[in-house]
Formats: C-alpha cells, structure tokens, sequence
C-alpha cells in the first residue's frame, strides 16, 4: 500500500469501519473520503476471515457498553457435526447479544457456527457454555481456534470434529485470538492484559495441529482487546483499553512501536479504547479502530498517523482492511 497514492477505482482497496452509531463506513483508504455509508440496525463488529480464508467477512449484532465490563461464564461442550466439511468454502459466525445486553447476559450455551460462503448454509455448530468472545481459521482450513469468556481456548477439529482445550489463564475472558499466515505462531490476549504465544506445530493432512508454549507478554495494563499478525508474519499488533495499539516483533517478541491516543494534554478526558486494528498487505502501515470516534492509519515504523477516518458519531469497535492484489 502506498499511503499517498491510488484510488479505489483502480486499486482493489476495502476498508470498512463499523460502531455503535449502527453504521458501516466504507472509505478511500488513500484520502480518508468516506463513500458509503450503510445503517444497520444493530451496532456492528466483523467476524474477519482467517489467514488463508476465501476473503469473506460475516456481520454480527452487537449490544451494550463500549466500555462494559468483560464478565466470565463456566464450561464447554460439543455438538454433533450435522454434514461433511469441504474446507476452503466455510467463515465462522458467532451468536451474539442482542441490542442492551452485554456479553455475559446469557448463561445458556454459546454457539460458532460455520457457513459456506456460496450459500450461507450452516454445515457445523460447536457449543460451549460460556459466551464466545472471538474465532480464527486456520491456514489449513480444517481447524478453528475459538475463544471464550471463561478463559478457555478450543481448538475444534472441523474433519473430526474433535476439540482440544487449553486454558491461559482460569476465569479470564480471551477477547482475541489470531494465527499468523505462516502458521508458526497463534497469539492469544485476554483481560488481563496478557498476550501468550504459541508455536504450532503439525496441521498438515490429517496431523492435528500441536501447540507448543513460547511466551507471556504482559502487553497492556487493561483489557487486552485484539492481536493480529503482520501479513509477513515479522509483527504482532495488540490493542487494549489503556488506550494504546502495541507492534512486537515476532523474532523476539520485543515491543517495536507503540501507537498511543492519548492525550497531552492534563485537562483532556479520555480518549477511549483501541478495539481493533489491521495491517496493509505489505505490514507497513496499520489501521487501529477507537472509541473516540475515529479509525487511523499509522506507519508501523516510526508510528506517525497517517490518515484519519472521521464520521462516526460514536465509537469505532471494529473494521475489515485489505489492499492486497485480489487474482
């Protein structure tokens, strides 16, 4: 991506922004117009395909407090498959709460169910009993990595529908997981504020991905909200309630950039939390998503904002970017 250049027009460009406002915002990425706008009756977050997924993103409601707590809940189970899985033609969708709740409302079982892309037909559900904070595909396209409000990472087995589970941290919510395109690394952040990484391992054919413990990164001092993977696999970017979007190298997990929306000045409150981000293809610049309104475009290195997004008239929770060259 080239920050001061290209149109939409002739550039494959998506960025799309979405908030409480309950509207989705598409923008010329290079210039920060704004060209459509879409309501939706709901506030909106995205659930984003997964490294190596077909490139389709699924919407969901979304309800409640932007700055709401993030409460646990206890316990999973499985559901039986209800067909045969072809991989490489499914997004997962997550069940959400419904306009005034919050995510730990429901106490009943929490649903991600995975659709084909061409049809929107449900193929799989898998049930756990606590709320679903968030989904990643595999590279493989055969495993989803799930995580919950009790603490509990699932690693579903979408051919045998076979589930491993591991825990971080006990009764605290994982708000985000993410693998990186190389499949080398999975990372993992909670409320704590922690990010822990894992080596993967296996995954090919009928090998069952394995995952191997690499580090704790005590990345934020709130909640931790997101973690993604540069599309080049060097970077790791986490986003947090303490009002920062932190860039670590993924060679030693040493922190690289931080990209801060504080303010300077004493008297200034708040500028709310970074809840979301996204690489550009060539994992130079990020696009971070904040409650106070706006969606930015940093450079990685030095960290300088590049574009601002303004036309939300509440907070930004969640966005879809890509300028990758579509075949």
């Amino acid at each position: 991506m080239n920050a001061a250049q290209g149109t939409v027009g002739s550039d494959p460009v998506i960025l799309a922004t979405a908030g409480y406002d309950h509207t989705v915002r598409f923008w010329q990425a290079h210039s920060g117009i704004c060209t459509r706008t879409v309501q939706h009756q709901d506030s909106v977050s995205f659930t984003g395909p997964g490294p190596g997924s077909p490139g389709v993103w699924g919407a969901r409601g979304s309800g409640g407090d932007p700055r709401g707590p993030l409460p646990p809940s206890h316990g999973s189970s499985v559901s039986h498959p209800t067909s045969e899985l072809a991989p490489g033609f499914f997004f997962p969708t997550l069940t959400a709460p419904a306009a005034g709740e919050r995510p730990g409302d429901h106490a009943g079982p929490q649903h991600d169910r995975c659709r084909r892309s061409r049809n929107l037909q449900c193929q799989r559900i898998f049930q756990v009993n606590a709320p679903i904070n968030c989904v990643c595909l595999h590279p493989n396209q055969a495993e989803l990595i799930v995580g919950d409000q009790s603490g509990a990472i699932h690693i579903w087995d979408l051919k045998t529908d076979h589930n491993e589970q591991l825990i971080p941290e006990p009764e605290v919510s994982v708000n985000s997981v993410h693998i990186d395109p190389d499949a080398s690394y999975m990372a993992a952040v909670n409320s704590s504020g922690n990010c822990y990484v894992w080596n993967l391992t296996g995954g090919i054919g009928e090998e069952v991905t394995q995952l191997i413990p690499k580090t704790k990164i005590p990345a934020h001092n709130r909640y931790a909200l997101q973690c993604k993977f540069s599309p080049d696999s060097t970077l790791l970017a986490t986003c947090s309630a303490d009002q920062t979007c932190k860039i670590w190298r993924t060679s030693n997990f040493s922190l690289m950039t931080e990209l801060s929306i504080k303010s300077n000045n004493p008297g200034e409150t708040s500028r709310g939390w970074m809840w979301d981000c996204a690489f550009s293809g060539d994992s130079q610049y990020i696009v971070t998503a904040s409650s106070d309104n706006l969606a930015r475009l940093w450079c990685v290195e030095t960290g300088e904002i590049k574009r601002e997004y303004s036309g939300h008239q509440k907070a930004v929770v969640c966005l879809a970017f890509n300028d990758s060259v579509l075949g």
